[in-house]
């Protein structure tokens, strides 16, 4: 097998999820080869993933993509930290391969991350070859990778899609194919009107993707609807949720009538699959980070902590909106501020300007006005560690999946504060009967949420009787959690299940 490891990587290791007994009766060691896409949030789940593979007795190697990213600790810092504190997986990093002149084709970057996905195929085809067939037992890839698809059906690798996001938004885009056939506007036109999902919440046209509003000719509306409708053309899909939480969203990639004339692929809930926090070799807690000696001096659940992703970035006016409501609210705080992204060379997709100095961020006076009761952070906090903290009270989101299931593996309510991608479709979920593990600032959709809204939003959750509801109704869905991923549970047996289908994929083969 060939593998390039990161020459930094130190020996720190995060704890991994609990010990999951091996079905497997063969007794050659196998190989399973993870291929995550170029987003942090999905790397990151995808070592989660990674460490059920090793609880199971697999070897696990994991392939990147060398990205023109500029290092950035949202970005590629990110990348260094996880891939750092995992040295039980072996990560290869694919060599670079140029980038055409996005800015001179006119072309949407997306466009040309798909295309470089593809141009790896065939330097992923020599990885694979490098594995002894009798060893490969299967290769996993991202949502954005379904270019690799063509090579597993070249080689006969039994080759499976992890879904990062959640049940319910694989849901919606199974069915979207259906919903624009024949279309000859976009969806644009409809505005907030209601779009009817099989068994799925209500749905506004205005909260899907942005790129899936145009029309369905449009190149980023086929590219995008082409890349969902292939992640349901593997053998099947590992979704990061459990059955309890959006039973009726797996329900209904189950049922026949999902897409009319088409079975599925099995659908397998393995979640949630969340980090543990910062861990080194001996399962001591690694340095900690300054805001969680803040914590421990604060209340049990009184504060708010606002993070808006490794991405997520507000304009100036709506920072200095967030502190005013924020100070006339009266409760303790913890916010991560981040400047808004900058782009001087359109090669560099994922590049984040430097922080500025916050007292020109926030609002003057604001920072020593709340010293004794809220703390500001530049850039990055574990994110993990400040959920399960006792103090952490209520959780200002942008409706990523991955931050979503962290604060229900807390149980921590949320109020959802969503930016881009799938994260207003989550909304949808989140604050639905069925979940009901958040509750939303209004202003969102409209890219402004006032002070006021903030602070009768952050008041609510920690200190009125709603808040007290959506807690008890989070600390349940934290049960169910644990339920899953424990002995007997929906999740566990669902990976089980997983592995003996891959077996039964061998044995028909003759393998």
């Amino acid at each position: 097998m060939i593998i390039i490891i990161y020459s930094y990587f130190a020996h720190t290791s995060a704890s991994p999820p609990p010990i999951i007994q091996s079905t497997r009766t063969t007794k050659m060691k196998q190989t399973v080869v993870l291929y995550p896409g170029a987003g942090v949030g999905h790397f990151g789940s995808m070592t989660e993933l990674a460490h059920v593979f090793l609880n199971h007795g697999y070897d696990v190697t994991m392939v990147l993509i060398d990205l023109p990213v500029k290092s950035s600790d949202s970005g590629a810092a990110a990348v260094e930290r996880i891939a750092a504190a995992n040295p039980s997986i072996s990560f290869h990093v694919l060599p670079f391969l140029p980038v055409p002149d996005i800015a001179a084709s006119g072309k949407h970057p997306f466009i040309h991350l798909l295309q470089l996905l593809d141009d790896y195929n065939e330097l992923l085809e020599a990885i694979l070859r490098s594995i002894p067939r009798e060893r490969l037992h299967s290769l996993v890839l991202d949502m954005f990778c379904v270019a690799a698809i063509d090579v597993c059906a070249k080689l006969g690798v039994p080759v499976y899609t992890f879904f990062a996001s959640g049940a319910s938004f694989l849901s919606v885009m199974t069915q979207f194919p259906a919903l624009i056939a024949g279309r000859q506007t976009g969806l644009k036109d409809l505005g907030d009107t209601p779009l009817d999902f099989l068994v799925v919440p209500p749905m506004p046209a205005s909260h899907l993707v942005r790129e899936l509003l145009e029309h369905p000719e449009e190149e980023m509306c086929k590219a995008i609807t082409n890349m969902w409708k292939r992640n349901t053309e593997t053998m099947g899909v590992l979704v990061n949720t459990y059955e309890s939480l959006e039973c009726r969203a797996v329900q209904s990639l189950r049922d026949p009538r999902c897409v009319p004339g088409r079975t599925l692929p099995p659908i397998y809930c393995v979640g949630p699959l969340v980090g543990n926090g910062a861990k080194d070799d001996d399962g001591e807690a690694a340095v900690r980070n300054e805001c969680l000696a803040w914590l421990d001096a604060q209340p049990d659940r009184s504060v708010v902590f606002l993070c808006f992703g490794s991405k997520g970035t507000l304009s100036a006016d709506q920072l200095k909106e967030i502190a005013v409501g924020l100070e006339r609210s009266g409760q303790r705080f913890l916010w991560v501020v981040r400047t808004p992204a900058g782009c001087d060379d359109p090669r560099k997709i994922l590049e984040v300007r430097p922080e500025a100095n916050l007292d020109a961020l926030l609002p003057a006076g604001f920072q020593e006005q709340t010293k004794d009761r809220g703390l500001v952070v530049r850039s990055w906090t574990p994110q993990v560690d400040v959920l399960c903290h006792p103090a952490t009270g209520a959780f200002v989101t942008h409706c990523g999946w991955n931050s979503v299931l962290e604060a229900i593996a807390a149980g921590v309510p949320m109020l959802c504060w969503p930016l881009e991608a799938e994260q207003k479709m989550n909304k949808v979920c989140m604050t639905a009967e069925d979940m009901g593990v958040a509750v939303e600032l209004a202003g969102y959709a409209e890219g402004f949420v006032t002070a006021d809204e903030l602070e009768a939003k952050v008041r609510l959750a920690i200190e009125a009787e709603d808040g007290a509801q959506l807690r008890k109704r989070l600390t349940a869905r934290r049960e169910e959690a644990k339920a899953a991923l424990g002995e007997g549970g929906s999740s566990r047996a669902a990976f089980v299940q997983f592995l003996l289908d891959v077996e039964n994929i061998g044995v028909q083969r003759g393998e």
